[in-house]
């Protein structure tokens, strides 16, 4: 894991270098392999660049080396665009010539299967020996826009002139990377880095990201994610960005099943949770956004405005000002499905405005479309921005947006505008000239209704904490480290963890003695049966002895029939304990973040609709809190309509005990569940617990 601040020769050689060598520049400016050197020839590069070709003497006008040990000095970074096969050797004279970084724009490697991964790891197990840091393979490139580096072969860098600004891109898409930065220039977005991790097996985005949040230029990071690769030094990243007060907005592939897919395969990825990333984002303090566009256009809210500390009971309130009913509907509905209220302006409010002479009437959206000059636009809107009744405000403005924007754009450029208010701008018709001028104030504007409640929604959304740590946990002696174990062994895990579990105990299937009180539950007790209803193994409501010897006998019949091979060490008879309500307690170590817990609704139905909340783990009492808060059908243990309260004070230390797993020494936890987790007026109970541990 990361722990310090990378080198910073690194961060130098990376997207300052003093120069850099193009290892396959071609000659013909038609090619790929002659754009790096066209593009920052054409764009004023104050880095000296060397073309590196074996059979020319001059590339593009300029003088061209065999080999980069032919350099007359030597070199911080190196492109490299050779056959992969090649890349190796390259590699090697490239850290004889110097360099400590080498871009590899060649392909080939970990993308193309078994083979590729090989060499691939070669490459790595290479650069490290070498001490050369490798931003690939399959990297289309990066760009420093302000001094013209662009060792990218791109063609967004075609264009006549670079914006430089204060955004700067991490992609692990090289040409989504392309695409992004043209969407971003079209509505004068100006960017101060941007790169593409390609198959990140060396640098990773985490370590880029930590390069940026050092970087003055840089003052909000976006990122494009397929996947995550090398969670603990993501999370450290973000929280130093987060201490340092750069936000992070996040694209991330992987919402579907299909999507998941689609990134396993375009980036050789490991598919996770997306629930997981989810929440990995957030308690990092990244803002993940839904829209592509929303991506960039969020950025004057993250990077203008204080995020609102709103009541986690209420919904956030937006005063909405438009010069167009049907635009400002289409954004006030989508703001609903986000759970974002368009609030009406209180009396006190109406009153005040008309002493200012704009008469305004108590509806959610407050039309001026025939019923305001500029000066009173101006007016209404610094007024709104300075009420305690609403969060932030919205400005839905129709046509004269395209035609007349003195009307009702000017009047947002020149207002006076706090920190502490958000103002967030839609345009119904395409008005690229307003939309220019609001960014150039700094303001966020928006093209569709869509990606302007998914920028509001996201900028809302309180942000998570990190993982909290409360020492260490050690396995119970005796106990199994690999494997799944039975629901008796795992029983000895959550009490010792300290969660309570009904009264319980292992019996003979021949002679059933116990001092469990009735009526109690019989199941079977075997590693290999995970699921015991449907093997037979489990018999309830079980009122004496006699009955207990029945069933006994009935579940070994079952097991051996259904079950012939797995192995029986006894059977569990447990109490028949009381309960309000049934939960799920999970926890998982997640294949992208690393350990997560669970709270979820028990019983059958919960698996037709999912009421669950998700944090990384492991939690703090108050994190489980925020857990009970977020899974609706605490609500029946929480005094709804008077129903019979739970002890959801037991319930939280459960959901903290269950995620101290995740510092578990010496063995690892791959998953575990109380399915279900019974919440009693005094307590909870564990009544039915499995762990499956890591093998190896």
């Amino acid at each position: 894991m990361l722990k310090t601040k990378l080198d910073p020769s690194f961060a130098a050689a990376l997207f300052t270098p003093q120069s850099v060598a193009l290892i396959g520049a071609s000659g013909n400016p038609k090619k790929n392999t002659a754009r790096p050197m066209r593009f920052m020839q054409k764009h004023g590069c104050q880095t000296t660049f060397y073309p590196i070709n074996k059979t020319q003497s001059e590339v593009l006008g300029q003088k061209a080396y065999e080999s980069v040990q032919d350099l007359p000095e030597p070199i911080d970074h190196a492109f490299v665009m050779v056959a992969s096969e090649n890349v190796l050797d390259q590699l090697q004279a490239c850290a004889a010539a110097g360099a400590k970084v080498v871009t590899i724009y060649s392909d080939g490697f970990g993308e193309v299967g078994e083979e590729g991964m090989l060499r691939q790891q070669a490459l790595v197990q290479t650069a490290r020996e070498l001490g050369v840091r490798i931003i690939g393979p399959n990297s289309i490139g990066l760009a420093n826009l302000e001094t013209g580096l662009i060792l990218s072969v791109n063609a967004v860098f075609e264009a006549e002139s670079l914006i430089s600004g204060p955004l700067s891109l991490v992609s692990q898409s090289g040409s989504m990377m392309g695409s992004l930065l043209a969407r971003a220039a079209s509505r004068g977005f100006g960017f101060a880095k941007s790169i593409s991790v390609g198959n990140e097996s060396d640098v990773s985005v985490g370590e880029v990201i930590d390069v940026l949040v050092d970087d003055p230029q840089t003052k909000v990071i976006l990122l494009f994610l397929e996947t995550i690769r090398d969670a603990p030094t993501l999370a450290y990243a973000l929280e130093r960005a987060r201490e340092s007060g750069k936000p992070v907005v996040a694209y991330k592939l992987g919402r579907s099943a299909q999507g998941d897919a689609l990134a396993q395969s375009h980036t050789g990825a490991l598919a996770g949770n997306d629930a997981a990333v989810d929440v990995f984002l957030n308690a990092h303090g990244v803002m993940r956004v839904n829209q592509l566009e929303t991506l960039f256009e969020i950025a004057p809210l993250a990077l203008h405005f204080e995020k609102p500390a709103i009541e986690a009971t209420r919904a956030p309130r937006l005063a909405v000002i438009t010069t167009t009913g049907g635009g400002a509907a289409t954004v006030v509905d989508n703001l609903g499905l986000h759970g974002i209220e368009a609030v009406a302006p209180p009396l006190d409010f109406i009153g005040h405005m008309a002493q200012r002479g704009l008469a305004i009437r108590q509806t959610p959206v407050i039309d001026l479309t025939l019923a305001a000059t500029s000066d009173q636009y101006k007016d209404l809107l610094e007024q709104l921005l300075q009420s305690d009744w609403c969060d932030g405000v919205l400005s839905v403005v129709g046509s004269s947006a395209q035609f007349h924007p003195e009307l009702a754009v000017k009047p947002l450029v020149q207002s006076q505008r706090p920190s502490n208010k958000v103002l967030a701008v839609f345009l119904a018709p395409e008005a690229t000239e307003s939309l220019r001028l609001l960014q150039q104030a700094g303001i966020a504007a928006f093209r569709t209704p869509e990606s302007c409640a998914d920028a509001l929604a996201v900028f809302f959304k309180r942000a998570g904490s990190a993982p909290v740590s409360l020492g260490s946990f050690s396995w119970p002696a005796g106990l199994p480290t690999q494997g799944t174990l039975t629901e008796f062994q795992s029983n000895q895990v959550f009490s010792q963890l300290g969660v309570p579990v009904a009264a319980h105990a292992l019996i003979d299937p021949l002679n059933p003695q116990h001092s469990v009180p009735y009526p109690v539950v019989l199941k079977v007790s075997s590693p290999d049966i995970a699921h015991k209803t449907d093997a037979g193994g489990v018999k309830v409501n079980i009122a004496d002895a006699t009955a207990l010897q029945q069933a006994a006998t009935e579940i070994m019949a079952n097991v051996t029939h259904n079950c012939p091979q797995a192995r029986i060490n006894g059977l569990l008879v447990q109490t028949m304990a009381p309960r309000l309500l049934e939960l799920i307690l999970g926890y998982r170590d997640d294949p992208l973040v690393g350990p997560t817990v669970l709270l979820g609704a028990g019983g059958i139905a919960a698996e037709l609709l999912p009421d669950v909340s998700l944090r990384l783990a492991p939690v703090s009492n108050a994190q489980a809190w925020e857990m009970i808060g977020e899974v609706k059908s605490t609500q029946l243990v929480r005094g709804f309509r008077g129903l019979p309260k739970g002890d959801c004070d037991a319930l939280a230390r459960a959901i903290v005990a269950v995620s101290q797993l995740a510092v578990l020494t010496g063995v690892k936890v791959q998953e575990a569940e109380i399915n279900p987790l019974f919440v009693q007026a005094d307590g909870v109970a564990a009544v039915d617990g499995l762990i499956v541990l890591a093998n190896g």
